[in-house]
């Protein structure tokens, strides 16, 4: 069941959400919410560096494991059990570690195994790419048209504000294909070719990107598909579909998790205009209007990177992930207290609402307003 402090359409949630709020509201919301940061800042420690290590732990006994029992993968129960305990560790490392990492929840242990200076993720894109393109363009700049690429990643329509075009058509089964290679699918779209075509970008620079796409993507190809089937043996085909099938299941998860975070009904996109004078109490207000939250099990956060508290991650990026269950709590009572949504479900309605979206917006719609945000100026080097 979603829930929220009240029901919006996408396009229109923003608005309605700020209508009563004056501009000393909303930054008495940035006052609340940096002090709930500084909060959490102050008490980092032990506790929360044993949960980051025990992580690391699980997630490498997991894939050792896995691989190892894949080995033996003819027999159908070693493939079963080798395939579910590499799935759950390359979804722990994308998630968990290595997205949160890259953010630098943890760069304040100053240990260099677990540092987003050092951390090299088991995904396609190079983590500097990422670091750029995710925790300073789509952070910074959240569902504001025309700034965060991520919203329809190039290649898909998810707002009326979004141009149409025949083949967003198709986007259903587009949707579908980026979820199988999702990976894949953003390191590419990170590499924004689309520039090569409007004259922005040299034919040499996109070639020299796709160099070094390939010089990351490379090593794990080899990995999963040549020297671990090799080392199989009489299981060679069936490691080799092992591992297909668990990259599968890794892309298929963090596809759909990353989409229920900012394209369910209840979330709202903004214009570039709007970013005129923006404060951090307006930055702050967008966060929460353009991100939506999963509710599960503790496992179900874990493994969603806890990106199920997306509203939270979007507010403290760079806090521990592990204290966003801690936090949740405090926002939800603060949206209350100040008459804001707090777009939240499960991952089946959630999904099911995103799917909408993207079959309805398939088709030529009337572009209407979107929502409004408070304004201004946000302290950018802070937000992202």
């Amino acid at each position: 069941m979603t829930t929220a402090t009240r029901t919006n359409t996408p396009v229109a949630a923003g608005a309605d959400a700020l209508s009563h709020l004056s501009e000393q509201d909303v930054e008495a919301i940035g006052v609340e919410l940096d002090a709930i940061r500084e909060q959490v800042l102050a008490s980092r420690g032990a506790d929360d560096a044993a949960y980051i290590r025990k992580v690391v732990k699980i997630h490498r006994y997991l894939e050792s494991g896995g691989r190892i029992t894949l080995l033996a993968s003819i027999l159908p129960p070693a493939w079963l059990a080798g395939t579910a305990m590499l799935s759950t560790a390359k979804v722990l490392e994308n998630m968990e570690l290595g997205h949160n990492i890259l953010h630098g929840q943890w760069d304040w242990m100053r240990d260099p195994e677990i540092h987003s200076t050092t951390w090299d993720w088991d995904n396609a894109t190079p983590a500097e790419d990422w670091k750029h393109s995710h925790n300073y363009m789509h952070h910074t700049f959240t569902n504001i048209i025309g700034k965060d690429r991520d919203l329809g990643y190039s290649v898909m329509r998810l707002s009326e504000d979004q141009e149409w075009k025949p083949y967003h058509l198709t986007q259903l089964g587009i949707n579908g294909l980026l979820s199988m290679f999702f990976q894949y699918g953003i390191a590419i779209y990170d590499i924004e070719l689309e520039k090569v075509l409007t004259g922005e970008m040299p034919v040499r620079e996109a070639g020299s990107r796709l160099g070094k796409l390939w010089k990351k993507v490379r090593p794990q190809l080899v990995k999963d598909y040549v020297m671990w089937p090799l080392l199989s043996g009489p299981s060679a085909l069936t490691t080799l579909a092992a591992n297909a099938t668990s990259n599968l299941a890794r892309n298929v998860w963090t596809h759909t998790v990353i989409f229920c975070g900012h394209f369910p009904d209840g979330v709202s996109q903004f214009t570039e205009d709007q970013l005129e004078g923006e404060t951090r109490g307006g930055w702050y207000v967008r966060q929460l209007l353009g991100s939506a939250n999963l509710e599960g099990s503790e496992l179900f956060h874990v493994m969603t990177g806890r990106l199920s508290y997306q509203i939270e991650h979007h507010l403290f990026p760079d806090l521990p992930s592990n204290r966003y269950g801690e936090i949740a709590p405090r926002v939800r009572a603060l949206c209350e207290k100040h008459d804001l949504p707090y777009t939240s479900g499960t991952l089946t309605h959630q999904y099911g609402t995103v799917l909408k979206r993207i079959a309805r917006l398939s088709l030529p719609t009337a572009q209407t307003a979107p929502s409004a945000v408070a304004a201004g100026p946000v302290a950018v080097s802070d937000a992202a």
